[in-house]
C-alpha cells in the first residue's frame, strides 16, 4: 500500500470513529432528554400539576419572551392572570387554576428566564417585565384582567397595573416582596429559609424543581428584584386590590404586609391561617375561596 492509501484509510477510520461517537452522543442525550422528561412528568402527577399542557403561547416584546398557557373558557367574561415569583413558574398556579377554569379563562405565564421561557440576553428590571405582560395582555385583547401575582409577581403586577392601568380591572397581591427595610438577599435567603422548615412535602418538592429549571442568572435576577422599590408604586394603583399573606410566612412579616395594605388606596386583607409564604403551593383553596368572595364584592 502506498502512503497515499494509509492517508485515506486513516482518513476513513477517523471518519467512521467520528460518526459513532456522534450517534453515541446523541444517543445519551436523548436518553438523558427522556430520563428528565420522566422525572418531571413524575413530579407533576405526585404534586397534582396536569400531565398535558392547556394552550400554549409564546410572546415577545422588546427582546425578552413569555410562555402563557390558558386553561378554561374562552367564552367566559372573567379573565384571571397569574404571575409567578423568583425561582418559579407557571406551573406552581396548577391548584388555584383548577379551580377557576370551569367558569374562567385562566392563563398562567412563565416570566422570561423562568419556567420554559427562554434566558434573555440582558436580565430584564420589574418594569421591563411589567411592560411585557402588559403587551401580551393586550395582545390577548381580553378586556381589563383580574391580574394575581405571588412573591417577586407581586413586583411586576403592581407595575402593570401603574404604568398601565387600561388592562388591569382587579388586581391580587399574594406575599407581597420585598419588605424594604431588609432589601438584601441574604436576609431574604436566610428568612426564606426558616419559611421552607416544615413545609409540606409538595412544595419542597415542585419549588426545588422550579429553581433547577430557572437556569442561569439568578444572581442578577434576584438583584432586579431587590433594587425594585414596590412601596413607591403601591400609592399610585386605582384598581381594587386584594392582598393576600400566609399566617406563618417569614418572608412577609406582618409589618410589611401592614404597610403594604395601608398604601394602597383601595384594600382588602386576608390572611391564611396555618400557611407559609408558598401557599397557593401548598393548597389554593383558601385563597380561592376568598378570591371569589372578593370578586363578587368588586363587581362593577
Amino acid at each position: 500500500m502506498v502512503p497515499d492509501d494509509f492517508s485515506a484509510a486513516a482518513d476513513n477510520v477517523t471518519g467512521v470513529a467520528r460518526d459513532a461517537a456522534d450517534a453515541l452522543a446523541d444517543a445519551a442525550g436523548e436518553a438523558v432528554d427522556t430520563a428528565a422528561q420522566a422525572v418531571d412528568a413524575a413530579i407533576d402527577e405526585l404534586t397534582g400539576v396536569p400531565t398535558r399542557d392547556g394552550a400554549i403561547e409564546e410572546f415577545t416584546h422588546d427582546r425578552s419572551t413569555l410562555i402563557a398557557e390558558r386553561r378554561g373558557r374562552d367564552g367566559s367574561t372573567a379573565t384571571l392572570v397569574l404571575v409567578h415569583g423568583i425561582g418559579m413558574g407557571r406551573k406552581v398556579f396548577a391548584d388555584l387554576v383548577r379551580r377557576f377554569d370551569d367558569d374562567s379563562l385562566v392563563v398562567a405565564v412563565d416570566l422570561p428566564g423562568y419556567g420554559e421561557a427562554p434566558e434573555p440576553a440582558r436580565t430584564p428590571t420589574i418594569e421591563r417585565m411589567a411592560d411585557l405582560v402588559a403587551a401580551y395582555l393586550r395582545r390577548l385583547n381580553r378586556g381589563p384582567v383580574i391580574l394575581l401575582g405571588h412573591s417577586m409577581g407581586t413586583q411586576v403586577v403592581t407595575e402593570v397595573a401603574v404604568r398601565h392601568p387600561d388592562v388591569v380591572g382587579r388586581l391580587v397581591l399574594v406575599a407581597p416582596t420585598v419588605d424594604r427595610r431588609h432589601r438584601h438577599a441574604f436576609t431574604q435567603l436566610v428568612r426564606l429559609g426558616r419559611d421552607l422548615f416544615g413545609e409540606s412535602g409538595k412544595v419542597l418538592l415542585l419549588g426545588t424543581r422550579e429553581y433547577l429549571r430557572t437556569g442561569p442568572n439568578l444572581r442578577r435576577k434576584m438583584t432586579a428584584m431587590l433594587v425594585h422599590r414596590p412601596e413607591d408604586a403601591y400609592p399610585r394603583i386605582t384598581a381594587p386590590t386584594l392582598v393576600i399573606r400566609g399566617e406563618l410566612d417569614a418572608v412577609v412579616p406582618q409589618e410589611w404586609f401592614d404597610e403594604v395594605a395601608a398604601a394602597i388606596p383601595v384594600a382588602t386583607t386576608f390572611v391564611v391561617e396555618g400557611h407559609h409564604h408558598e401557599t397557593l403551593i401548598r393548597t389554593a383553596e383558601p385563597v380561592a375561596d376568598e378570591l371569589r368572595r372578593w370578586l363578587e364584592k368588586t363587581q362593577d
